[in-house]
């Protein structure tokens, strides 16, 4: 049997208090459905629906590239009419397994083994024990530990009430046998909705079992109502992440104060300080030390590399032995070749730096390729910008660049030149040859600096 995967995302979500789509709520800068969406795919599924409403073109346009079948329900009227929106698209044969798109830290394997209950007479049903369960539909079994069915909180005995095993309403069953239990579904309830878990009392009066799995922790199963429970969902996320990373044999100074926000990759012996961000694709070498209060997004950083305290570093590479910051930025496009020294409060943008160059203070270099072993003194820019153009400056191998020089693009520096300090460079310099552009210093005996005058 085939694998088809149907994810309820057609919620309104009032209690977020926000237009924004509850499903599109971030979780690690990642809408909570598209989290729910890849986690489906790796147990690869033929189909996936997505059954949208509230905000549906929304939803639609942040995640059309997820390449999932959309599936409209016009009215919410329950979970059970939201899978049968989708059920008569669902090959008979196929096993379906049914989502919801505000649940995003479902593991892989718990699903995979939930799909795995079915049979031509099983259905599987995720369940999970908590230490709380009220508010909560409990699981009965009969003598024999079968689920015979699942009853809500309002409607408990007292003993049922003490059930910790509660459902969470994820399920997985056969395509044709859902089709036939949604068509017995009834509204008649307080809500007049039709409810998805009822099937499982007509699923064991069909004669079937309901094969539970039990999923291993709470943050498995949570959805998210709130601003509240997204963010405790977002600190069970990274918790994860980062007791992946300490598991790889990273050195967390806290493993309470860092967010990966993507896919990072890792050597050994790397050391990661407080208050770090990692979005998007990170590759960390070997003997890597990264600094408190880093922002580092699409980045690849090489072996033996020290990054400092409060840089921004996006869509770079930063090569072998190199050092970087306090204080300093390199925006996209920018490659750092081994050896080299980027200080503080020094700004690269869309540019290289060669072999064991420096550019320790107070600088931006931009639109710039330079060469090895080249000194940028501080203060030192690359007038890049006319207003209208972008142009590029090209400093060869060897160049000494002087304090507060301004290089005014399109300019060339050829190798070994020197740039005195203070000068500012509007014609290429030829190799080996110093460039200065200072006004004559003169001084003037007995001049006094002027004073207020007294009222």
């Amino acid at each position: 049997m085939a694998l088809s995967i149907v994810i309820l995302a057609a919620g309104q979500g009032t209690r977020m208090k926000s237009n924004l789509p509850k499903v599109l709520h971030p979780l690690a800068r990642k809408p909570l459905l598209q989290h729910v969406i890849e986690t489906a795919r790796t147990i690869n599924p033929e189909t996936i629906y997505v059954v949208y409403g509230h905000g549906g073109n929304q939803v639609i346009e942040v995640l059309n590239h997820t390449g999932v079948k959309w599936v409209e329900q016009a009215e919410q009227l329950g979970t059970g009419h939201a899978v049968d929106q989708a059920i008569h698209l669902i090959n008979p044969e196929d096993t379906v397994l049914v989502l919801y798109g505000d649940v995003p830290l479902t593991k892989a394997a718990t699903l995979k083994s939930l799909v795995e209950k079915v049979s031509a007479k099983s259905m599987g049903l995720l369940t999970v024990c908590l230490d709380n369960p009220a508010g909560y539909g409990r699981i009965v079994r009969n003598a024999d530990g079968q689920v015979e069915s699942i009853v809500e909180q309002k409607d408990a005995s007292a003993e049922q009430l003490q059930i910790n095993e509660v459902n969470t309403g994820l399920l997985a069953a056969s395509a044709k046998k859902l089709h036939s239990w949604l068509k017995q579904l009834e509204n008649n309830n307080a809500q007049g909705e039709y409810y998805l878990t009822d099937i499982i009392a007509m699923a064991v009066s069909d004669g079937f079992s309901v094969e539970t799995v039990n999923a291993e922790s709470e943050s498995e199963v949570m959805g998210v109502n709130d601003k509240r429970q997204l963010a405790e969902l977002e600190r069970h996320y990274q918790r994860e992440q980062a007791d992946k990373l300490m598991l790889q044999g990273v050195t967390l100074a806290d493993p309470a104060r860092i967010d990966i926000r993507g896919e990072v990759t890792v050597g050994t012996d790397v050391s990661i300080d407080i208050n770090v961000i990692l979005e998007g694709n990170v590759k960390i070498g070997n003997h890597v030390t990264i600094g408190p209060n880093n922002f580092i997004k699409n980045t690849s950083i090489a072996d033996n590399v020290e990054i400092n305290a409060n840089c921004v570093i996006e869509e770079a590479e930063i090569g072998a032995d190199s050092r970087v910051g306090p204080f300093a930025r390199v925006r996209p496009e920018s490659k750092l070749a081994e050896h080299t020294h980027v200080g503080n409060f020094v700004e690269i943008k869309k540019s290289t730096v060669g072999i064991g160059s420096k550019i320790n203070h107070l600088s931006y270099i931009g639109d710039s390729t330079i060469g090895k072993d080249v000194n940028i003194g501080a203060g030192t820019i690359t007038c890049n910008y006319d207003g209208a153009n972008k142009h590029q400056t090209v400093i060869e191998d060897n160049v000494f660049v002087g304090s507060d020089t301004q290089l005014v693009a399109p300019v060339k520096v050829g190798k070994g030149a020197t740039i005195a300090a203070g000068t500012t460079v509007t014609k290429d310099v030829p190799p080996d040859e110093l460039a200065l552009s200072r006004v004559k210093l003169e001084t003037r005996k007995g001049w006094k600096r002027p004073v207020k005058k007294k009222k």
